[in-house]
């Protein structure tokens, strides 16, 4: 990662979430700032093989990713919930869109400052304002607290919460994530979170580990190295333990299909055991 700039697994998923309007005509998720908040970064390799005709399957479930996690959004508003935050939030736009803004919805997004700063440029190279409901919470981890710097940015922890933590899991230690999954666990009920996460490669049957492997290994000489996977059961075991007490864990492979009828992801998207997590927790 290049400081004061998003990953190249944040800068690919904001690349293919533009791709996916441009060439799909945003079919599965609809972002009218996607395109707009790249376009100082039109050079970048990494939007060269997000627009690839070849990577509809890549796009489509990168889109179905978001628009599952708007949807967490969307039911955690109904349930009374004001307050969302992004962690990790790095290109994302949803604070700048908020369709909950006149019901008082707060969205606050969580990164590095320097990260911050370079999106706070991108944001007014293209115009796009920062909302009064949109506060950028940055964030140093090696000196500060998740909970620390929400609250000094305007964060009641004394209401419930919903955030939304993708790209970001796989990355972290197993410690650092279920940490973070405890402190939201913590919030006052109805709170909840969107993530997703790599299941072990060791469970992967040989072809599709010999992929994961190749991937994994990219990601490393990219600065960005795999640091933890966890079984579905054992994450949901430690979801009930940590008192989540609702739980949807889909595959990737099948997310395109919720959205689009009969879709179905070919040989070239192989199933790596990468799955999304919406838990909350209820009265």
């Amino acid at each position: 990662m290049q400081i004061g700039r998003p990953s190249t697994t944040a800068r690919g998923a904001a690349a293919f979430r533009a791709a996916h309007q441009e060439l799909e005509g945003g079919r599965v998720f609809h972002d009218p700032l996607a395109l707009r908040i790249l376009a100082a970064d039109a050079d970048d390799p990494v939007l060269e093989a997000a627009f690839h005709p070849g990577r509809e399957d890549v796009r489509l479930s990168v889109a179905a990713r978001a628009r599952f996690a708007e949807d967490a959004v969307a039911a955690a508003v109904v349930r009374g919930v004001r307050q969302a935050v992004a962690l990790g939030a790095g290109l994302d736009t949803f604070g700048c869109r908020n369709p909950y803004e006149a019901d008082g919805l707060r969205v606050f997004e969580v990164d590095h400052p320097a990260t911050q700063e370079w999106k706070r440029d991108r944001l007014a190279v293209a115009e796009i304002p920062v909302p009064p409901s949109l506060t950028l919470a940055p964030v140093d981890f090696e000196r500060q607290g998740l909970a620390d710097g929400l609250t000094a940015a305007g964060f009641d922890p004394a209401r419930p919460a919903f955030f939304i933590w993708l790209g970001v899991v796989p990355y972290l230690t197993h410690t650092a994530v279920l940490d973070t999954l405890g402190s939201i666990a913590g919030l006052p009920d109805g709170s909840g979170v969107v993530f997703d996460y790599g299941e072990p490669p060791d469970v992967l049957p040989p072809e599709q580990r010999a992929v994961h492997e190749a991937r994994a290994e990219w990601a490393a000489k990219a600065g960005e190295p795999f640091l933890s996977f966890f079984t579905p059961e054992e994450l949901a075991g430690e979801l009930r333990r940590l008192g989540f007490s609702e739980t949807e864990d889909i595959r990737y492979r099948d997310l395109a299909a919720r959205y689009e009828s009969g879709h179905r992801m070919g040989d070239e998207h192989p199933d790596l055991g990468a799955h999304v997590i919406h838990t909350w927790s209820q009265g």
